[in-house]
């Protein structure tokens, strides 16, 4: 593997070398080529944009941000961007890295399924999200050359089936917990994939909550507590 790809030179540090070990040892190959070419979409995003951001917190992030979904990182609750993010921070620290650094990479994968959010904060954070919304949805796509996504599709093949290879390793990483997916894009992987999954309606949770508008401190007028006088 080359460790120049479209312009953009692979991390080669000791930490960046052992998270792609880790990586290759833990997902499945669609994964990792896909975190692998967030990482070099994020890192053009960056160039294109004039944006400075270091190499190695966008590559460990990028690496990290579909770790939750396989099962030696998923918790039974949490949801699975935060599972990364928590991977990702535990990984950090074996390697002395700054609270400061850790938290961008923690914030990156924690919130690149959260559109509208990234963008406006840290690169590293916002570019993580641009290389994830790039490879997996297209956005952005013709902001890259051909040359650039010819190249970095050679070095790290997307699969003929890749748009539902996506979609089913999201699904396997979430079943699980289908609460998780409340308020998140992966709902939509549920309702696609899952065959008994309810959507959770925010609406819903508002006008069914024990709140009872209209009375002091919203007490219900049936609650055995309250004084009529």
């Amino acid at each position: 593997m080359s460790n120049t790809i479209a312009g953009i030179r692979l991390p080669d540090s000791k930490l960046a070398r052992d998270a792609t070990q880790l990586v290759r040892d833990t997902e499945s190959d669609l994964l990792f080529n896909h975190s692998t070419r967030v990482f070099l979409f994020g890192a053009l995003t960056g160039e294109r944009q004039k944006l400075q951001y270091d190499p190695e917190l966008l590559y460990i992030g990028a690496m990290f941000h579909d770790m939750g979904l396989v099962p030696a990182y998923s918790s039974k609750n949490d949801r699975f961007e935060v599972d990364g993010a928590n991977a990702a921070r535990i990984f950090l620290t074996g390697y002395g890295i700054v609270e400061n650094e850790i938290e961008q990479v923690w914030d990156a994968i924690a919130l690149h399924t959260t559109p509208g959010i990234a963008q406006h904060k840290k690169p590293v954070v916002a570019l993580v999200t641009a290389g994830v919304e790039m490879d997996v949805l297209g956005l952005a796509y013709s902001d890259f050359t051909d040359e650039q996504r010819n190249q970095v599709v050679l070095a790290h093949p997307r699969e003929a089936n890749f748009k539902e290879g996506i979609i089913d390793a999201f699904a396997q990483g979430t079943m699980h917990k289908p609460d998780s997916t409340f308020g998140n894009v992966k709902a939509d992987v549920l309702a696609l994939k899952h065959p008994d999954y309810k959507r959770v309606n925010f609406c819903s949770l508002i006008l069914n909550s024990a709140w009872t508008d209209g009375n002091p401190g919203g007490v219900r007028c049936g609650n055995p507590n309250h004084n009529h006088g």
